[in-house]
């Protein structure tokens, strides 16, 4: 490659696809692994582990590789971050994997780019959205109404797509979401992000035991309840979940256009729905399906107007 060229290759080189794998596949998979550990052990005791031992272990091994000791005010900043994104980011998330569908759930998260854009227009120094932007925030909420409305199945039944509990904590969950990554964009980056992205691990995942202790999940915990199938989903969440798909994010980062590595925003819904219903016998009626292309599609349009402007 010839000095100065950009870091966008001409072919397809096999390390991107990878990367986009663990972004679209690996993470559209959390889902249901956050299921099948929350089935046997309590969400927030999960969510606190996992967020914790992937902090620990990737800010570790970044230490010991040689990056600077951080800051206090980078661990002041850590903290905030961590507590916004993964404390009450993927916590409220697990939490409501106990009773909604994982496939649901996944459709719901994909909608902090929505917010993003509503946050970014508001203030006196707020950016006003394009036209495709707003037609995608239009499009999102018609796909959120058609996930709470009810239908009515095969056999009679009328329920929805998802309660009104399980709606208001996880509409909660991608606004603190979204408030954690605007307060992290005017942060100066730091020399090494990945250590950054270590200490919000930790943090959060302190955050959530500290919940967990103090809402008395440890006292419910039940050993013989505990299966190789709830360890394992654990393991996966903290190592390929957390550790590895924060890896292939960051790096892609680096690679290719940021609209192109947002792309997992909505592909990680669809693979959420499908392996929810192959795997957990979820629902998949009419409505869910055009609930999930509405919400897929204006997340599509969001994140991918910046490249759509530039062609």
């Amino acid at each position: 490659m010839a000095a100065g060229t950009p870091h966008y290759y001409s072919h397809v080189d096999p390390r991107i696809v990878l990367a986009f794998a663990a972004t679209w596949l690996i993470w559209g998979s959390t889902y249901l692994f956050i299921a099948l550990a929350v089935h046997e052990l309590p969400p927030f005791l999960v969510a606190g582990t996992r967020n914790l031992i992937a902090g620990l272990l990737l800010f570790g091994w970044l230490r010991v590789k040689g990056a600077a000791a951080p800051t206090r005010t980078q661990w002041r900043n850590a903290v905030i971050v961590g507590v916004l994104l993964l404390g009450c980011g993927n916590g409220a998330v697990t939490w409501s994997e106990r009773s909604e569908p994982s496939g649901v759930v996944a459709l719901l998260v994909s909608l902090v780019p929505l917010w993003l854009i509503v946050f970014g227009w508001m203030g006196a120094k707020g950016v006003r959205p394009a036209a495709l932007e707003v037609a995608g925030v239009v499009l999102g909420l018609v796909g959120v109404v058609l996930l709470v409305a009810p239908h009515t199945d095969a056999a009679g039944t009328t329920t929805s797509g998802v309660s009104l509990l399980g709606l208001g904590v996880l509409l909660l969950s991608t606004l603190s979401w979204s408030g954690g990554s605007l307060y992290a964009r005017q942060l100066a980056p730091m020399p090494q992000p990945m250590v950054g992205t270590g200490m919000e691990m930790m943090a959060g995942g302190a955050a959530l035991l500290a919940v967990s202790a103090l809402s008395g999940e440890w006292q419910t915990v039940d050993v013989a309840r505990i299966t190789w199938t709830g360890i394992g989903s654990i393991v996966y969440l903290i190592v390929a979940g957390s550790i590895v798909g924060f890896t292939a994010y960051k790096w892609l980062l680096t690679r290719v256009r940021p609209a192109l590595v947002g792309t997992y925003a909505f592909v990680n819904p669809v693979v959420a729905v499908a392996l929810g219903w192959l795997f957990l016998n979820e629902a998949l009626s009419a409505q869910l399906i055009v609930a999930m292309l509405t919400i897929v599609s204006a997340v599509a349009m969001i994140s991918l107007r910046p490249y759509l402007s530039r062609r």
